[in-house]
């Protein structure tokens, strides 16, 4: 997910407004909470993720089909059978023509036995393409073209100088393994997944009918081992100047001649674009370099590989059988393939997702709730408004920019105002790797679209249907999904505590808090990359920083692996700002209302932080966390939990923990941002 934070980060001070305005009772009871997941026997002073959710991690087992358990995953599934509902009827009985669309891309799915009839039909037409290929030139400018796989990723963005406006970015590609530690760490357990992921190239070949696969699997390896040592880490990658470097075509051709950059970027219909921002000079250097020196056999094999490896899921079972065993079972430790209907979902949420989206709107979508979201965005502004104004770190020019960028945030709840058009895509009943194919074709073409014209601040990442949220820093915009606005993320009817740690501190709290982390507060009110901090601010703030990075580069939650303090630093200082701004506003709310009673032995500020913990509720497999200790910017929920609020006065407070409690720290080693 990218934030599901985004979204609660819009929620914050106005719960009272939404307890006064609904009657009943809070979805998880007895109050908003599950008290029954608690292990009372833990000390919280100990481990307050086992005290709040101790029983809970203990009993309940991760489903077979799936990588964890919790709340991010129980809400998408219910989710994921209202849309169910949606394209099935449209499969069924097509009102409309993109009904229709919908319809036949999700039969054509479904058909599985129409899918073993055509056997590798499909896949021979797009194969053909490759082994066409006679020269460099054409074959750098079929892996442009939407489906086929480059060293170099070329897209279209927004220009952090100046956001009003796209410019076409260039940067590295994600390879067959999904970082650059899994080619270039040792040890048995990384050495296994190398041999897997050589063992699952060989049998997709020969499912193919290519020969010598074996041989050519050594050559993919080999290749992508190479590029791998010359991409930069993920922890670079956070960086929004280094990855800043916009450079004309003669700088481009400099930099990466085998690119060919002025006939490739006009096949992808660029010809216009005279800039492009190089995200990793570096490695799209040594990517050139590749291409010029690796043969361009061993490239055509590499581009054949992975196109197969692609499809796979639209091809026969055993094609579709050993994608899973590899990228799932293996790499991600899940034993089970998810229902056939269930993975439709979400490939039509990809293909067509706002078509679906317009009808959920329409079934799950109420008026009141966007009202109510509205009204907590701005009480949420208001609130990080006091904590800037009382923050003593910042000096006059430097709060009196950072109160211009919160006056404009620009959020967005529930919908887009304004929806796809996919009247252009061509769908077929009969076809899923053509449609999957034309789909990706179709985005490309809406992007090229708008290329020539302004930055479309309309224009929404995520669907209605979507259980997330997200930040966007050159829009300076918070999107928040219909499908997220809803229990356990978002209940009118909690316990005031419970809301303002759930839907404030771990949400809304927590997104507007991406405005001010180490990336976010690298852009300006209006969105541009533009150093508007003054020395000694960021000085002060950059000492905080560090001793939060250096904190959770000590937590090992793997034997062997340890979180990585740098690529998690953005998500673990918003959660840290979230948590202190939605405690203040919770106690102005106290102050206003009086002191809150003792539930179930339970003071509000005790309720407080238990809500935030469970909001967390989460585990995940052996293989599927160390995927996310390796290349996730999110720390796994139990330290979203442990290393956040150990930094935080009023936990200590609320729990009576002391010195030697074994998640203690000394005043002076705790971090600030917002207290």
């Amino acid at each position: 997910m990218m934030r599901r934070s985004a979204l609660l980060a819009l929620a914050l001070v106005s719960i009272p407004t939404l307890l006064a305005a609904q009657d009943g009772k809070p979805r998880y009871q007895p109050w908003g909470l599950e008290l029954q997941n608690m292990d009372r026997q833990v000390k919280a002073g100990d481990d307050f993720y086992a005290y709040a959710l101790g029983t809970w991690l203990r009993d309940h087992p991760i489903p077979a089909d799936k990588v964890g358990a919790g709340y991010n995953y129980d809400l998408p599934d219910e989710i994921e059978g209202q849309v169910r509902r949606i394209v099935e009827e449209a499969a069924a009985s097509p009102t409309t023509p993109t009904a229709r669309k919908v319809g036949d891309f999700y039969a054509a799915w479904m058909d599985e036995q129409a899918i073993e009839a055509r056997g590798l039909a499909p896949l021979t037409p797009w194969l053909a393409q490759i082994d066409a290929v006679q020269t460099r030139p054409q074959l750098v400018q079929l892996m442009m073209r939407p489906g086929f796989s480059s060293p170099v990723n070329i897209g279209i963005s927004t220009d952090a100088d100046d956001p009003t406006r796209y410019m076409v970015d260039g940067g590295q590609a994600r390879l067959g393994l999904p970082t650059r530690d899994y080619y270039l760490l040792t040890g048995e357990k990384y050495d296994t997944i190398r041999r897997a992921y050589r063992a699952y190239l060989i049998k997709i070949q020969e499912l193919a009918g290519i020969a010598d696969a074996a041989a050519k699997a050594d050559r993919i390896i080999a290749l992508e081992t190479r590029l791998s040592q010359d991409q930069w880490t993920p922890e670079q990658r956070r960086d929004p100047v280094k990855t800043h470097n916009p450079m004309t075509r003669a700088e481009l051709t400099r930099l990466a001649p085998d690119l060919d950059w002025t006939p490739t970027l006009a096949s992808m219909g660029l010809a216009a674009a005279t800039r492009v921002n190089v995200s990793e000079p570096s490695a799209v250097a040594a990517a050139s370099k590749r291409l010029g020196d690796v043969p361009l056999s061993t490239w055509k094999e590499w581009m054949t590989a992975q196109f197969v490896s692609s499809a796979a899921p639209f091809l026969p079972h055993a094609f579709d059988q050993a994608n899973f065993d590899f990228y799932s079972k293996t790499l991600r430790g899940v034993p089970e393939q998810r229902a056939r209907w269930k993975r439709g979902m979400g490939l039509i949420d990809d293909a067509l997702g706002e078509a679906v989206g317009a009808i959920y709107v329409q079934r799950y979508w109420s008026p009141a709730t966007q009202a109510k979201a509205d009204e907590l965005v701005t009480d949420m502004q208001a609130a990080y408004k006091e904590k800037i104004d009382a923050a003593t770190w910042m000096d006059a020019a430097t709060r009196t920019a950072a109160l211009a960028k919160l006056a404009t945030f620009d959020p967005r709840v529930g919908h887009p105002r304004k929806w796809i058009d996919y009247s252009p895509l061509k769908v077929s009943r009969t076809d899923p790797l053509a449609n999957s194919l034309a789909a990706q074709d179709f985005q490309w073409r809406l992007q090229l679209q708008r290329f020539p014209k302004p930055v479309d601040r309309g224009l929404w990442y995520m669907t209605p249907q979507t259980v997330n949220a997200y930040y966007d820093p050159t829009m300076n915009q918070i999107t928040l999904p219909a499908a997220i606005l809803q229990p356990p993320f978002f209940d009118a009817n909690a316990d005031p505590a419970v809301n303002y740690a759930e839907t404030g501190a771990s949400t809304i709290g927590h997104e507007m808090g991406h405005g001010f982390d180490d990336q976010g507060r690298q852009f300006d009110e209006k969105g541009r990359l533009r150093d508007w901090w003054s020395k000694d601010t960021a000085a002060k703030y950059n000492v905080q920083a560090d001793r939060l990075a250096n904190q959770f580069d000590q937590y090992e939650p793997i034997a062997g692996v340890k979180i990585k303090g740098r690529l998690t630093l953005g998500e673990n200082l918003a959660d840290l700002g979230g948590l202190e701004t939605a405690y203040a506003a919770y106690r102005r709310y106290v102050a206003r209302h009086g002191e809150p009673p003792v539930l179930d032995g339970m003071t509000g500020d005790q309720r407080f932080f238990l809500a935030y913990a469970q909001a967390w509720q989460g585990k995940r497999r052996e293989e599927a966390e160390r995927q996310q200790l390796l290349s996730d910017p999110h720390s796994p929920d139990k330290y979203r939990v442990n290393g956040i609020v150990r930094n935080f006065a009023p936990w200590y407070n609320a729990f009576g923990v002391k010195p030697g409690d074994a998640m203690y720290l000394p005043p002076e080693q705790r971090v600030s941002i917002w207290q």
